[in-house]
């Protein structure tokens, strides 16, 4: 009877979860809790159920599912890139937070575009989620706009917002760049350039923070910075290096916005046989992996990029669930890595 019962459903279109219920032994409520909230099944019947999911090729209907609970299981992450591997790390730490409570993740990659992510978001609210995560705080006023009708618990990553009451997980990109700045001054450097490319909010905050430094230290020099709006790659940093050195005589230090850049600085010290840090120290943001490892090893920042994306995406999950968020604004801070290069 049930065999006839499956290649009836099959001849018909989709297995559906009757199909797999009926497979499993189960009854649907039973089958549809092994697969969309396993913690509530005994082990026994979700191995089961997962055996009969296999059997029968079932995909569940995420659509209609969450018309009938209201609740998609889909949260979306929105980043500005997913080459860098800055947002790499951010990503894993968010997957391994929602794997286990069996959210379904959308990924879209801004491109550090306001328009882009504005096209993305209208885009993935149409999958009704239960949640979103955002990268960084600033946002045209249309994302704004709809993220507040949509009513939809949003948590902001790798920066903190100025309000206590407003979901966010990072550090205070400001005071990173104020003490990577203060390290090198205190190293006894008084030229010390500001290396920066893509110009986004983060980068922006870094050099605010070098600014301060610079000026409580009476050191500050609009010339002694290098923006550039361009990609950042580890190419770029060797031929902005080359521009720096050109315009900016006496320079002693270079504070770079990110390890990409710090990368390809310290490389064409090496073309042109400027030691590093004799004559020119160089430091980098984010200690990217290669960064502890290459000669000299580079002085950075240490950024917390798994735990920001885990702990982000459990804040969320806190605020999905109805929980009492009693720190909406966590800081993870950060580290001075100090190294060969500085």
């Amino acid at each position: 009877m049930n065999k006839r019962h499956h290649t009836k459903s099959r001849a018909l279109g989709k297995v559906t979860l009757s199909d797999v219920a009926a497979r499993a032994g189960v009854a649907p409520m039973t089958a549809s809790r092994a697969i969309n909230q396993p913690e509530l099944v005994s082990a026994v019947l979700r191995a089961r159920v997962e055996q009969a999911v296999q059997e029968l090729g079932y995909v569940p209907n995420r659509a209609a599912r969450a018309l009938a609970s209201a609740c998609s299981r889909v949260i979306v992450v929105l980043v500005p890139s997913l080459s860098n591997a800055v947002f790499t790390a951010v990503l894993a730490g968010v997957q391994d937070a929602l794997d286990p409570c069996n959210y379904q993740i959308l990924i879209g990659n801004t491109r550090y575009c306001d328009a882009q992510e504005e096209k993305l978001l209208l885009a993935y609210l149409q999958s009704n989620p239960d949640g979103i995560l955002l990268s960084g705080l600033t946002h045209s006023a249309r994302v704004k706009q709809v993220l507040a009708a949509s009513r939809v618990p949003v948590v902001s990553m790798m920066d903190l917002a100025p309000e206590p009451d407003v979901m966010s997980v990072g550090f205070s990109q400001v005071d990173a760049g104020y003490a990577m700045t203060r390290y090198l001054i205190d190293k006894g450097r008084k030229r010390i350039g500001y290396m920066a490319a893509q110009l986004d909010e983060r980068t922006l905050r870094r050099a605010q923070g070098y600014r301060k430094a610079m000026q409580e230290a009476g050191l500050a020099d609009p010339a002694l910075e290098m923006m550039s709006p361009e990609p950042s790659t580890i190419a770029l940093g060797a031929q902005l290096l080359e521009r720096m050195l050109a315009g900016m005589p006496g320079l002693d230090a270079i504070f770079c916005c990110n390890d990409d850049l710090a990368h390809g600085a310290i490389f064409q010290c090496q073309r042109r046989g400027i030691s590093v840090p004799g004559q020119l120290a160089v430091c980098g943001f984010n200690d990217l992996p290669a960064s502890a490892w290459m000669t000299p090893s580079l002085t950075t920042v240490g950024t917390p990029l798994y735990r920001t994306g885990f702990d982000a995406a459990s804040l969320l999950l806190d605020a999905i669930r109805g929980n009492a968020v009693p720190a909406p604004r966590i800081d993870l801070g950060f580290t001075v890595l100090a190294r060969e290069s500085a």
